[in-house]
């Protein structure tokens, strides 16, 4: 219904001569996948800094008791304030002001900032993730490994860490699903990536068809990571019921 009512609108054959012009598709499609390299690159090296600052931060916040309560303030301060500030004024901020600034060894590329941008808005989402599986182990775990004579540390590199990131894989992939789209938002600093890319053509040909190039390779990765993401949950839920068969 919704294909016939877009379809026998007055507009539609002006739309369609926009965005569909198939020809420019094939024209445009190498132009335009050499770019996307570029916010795949930014996606892989910002994944693999949040994996690992982020469970860094979601163990500081979890850290009890009162002699490490400006650790966990630090962690709750640092996680609101970059879950609350748009990520692309994140990017503006950083990429523009850093480089303004022509301080000695700081670097002014561009995608360098663009990538620290994401880390830092990233990690402070990933983190809630993270804490939420450690929160999820009962804290019997934790006491049964220090009645066997494990320290603090031990048990939580041990017994909670590894329960608690098993338990939220599906979530991360949501997360990181998320940060290979916003990867398009570096296009602001000017970085030639996939959306700057298409936007050139566009201006060239006068065509949006470009866009839908982009599009499609935004869709060619995030779907395969959002069925690995459900497969991950089947064979959970399987194996969390084989597991009460047996009890």
């Amino acid at each position: 219904m919704l294909a016939a009512l877009v379809t026998q609108s007055p507009g539609w054959e002006r739309f369609k001569a926009y965005f569909f012009d198939w020809q420019l598709y094939r024209e445009s499609l190498p132009e335009i996948a050499d770019a996307f390299l570029i916010n795949v690159k930014i996606f892989l090296i910002a994944e693999a800094f949040i994996l690992v600052l982020a469970l860094l931060l979601a163990v500081l916040r979890s850290l009890p008791g009162p002699v490490f309560f400006p650790i966990r303030a630090f962690a709750i301060v640092y996680t609101d304030f970059f879950r609350g500030v748009p990520t692309i004024l994140v990017i503006l901020m950083l990429g523009v002001g850093m480089p303004a600034l022509q301080l000695e060894r700081v670097p002014d590329s561009e995608i360098f900032w663009a990538i620290v941008s994401l880390v830092l808005v990233y990690t402070a989402y990933v983190s809630e993730v993270y804490r939420a599986g450690i929160e999820s182990v009962h804290p019997s775990q934790d006491a049964a490994a220090r009645s066997l004579g494990l320290s603090r540390l031990r048990s939580l590199r041990y017994v909670v860490l590894p329960q608690a990131v098993r338990r939220v894989i599906p979530p991360l992939l949501n997360d990181f699903i998320g940060l290979q789209k916003d990867t398009a938002l570096v296009s602001v600093l000017g970085v030639v990536e996939v959306l700057n890319q298409s936007s050139i053509i566009e201006a060239a040909t006068f065509n949006g068809t470009p866009y839908l190039v982009a599009a499609t390779l935004f869709v060619l990765i995030t779907i395969p990571l959002a069925r690995f993401t459900d497969w991950l949950i089947a064979r959970d839920r399987k194996r969390r019921q084989a597991a009460g068969v047996a009890a």
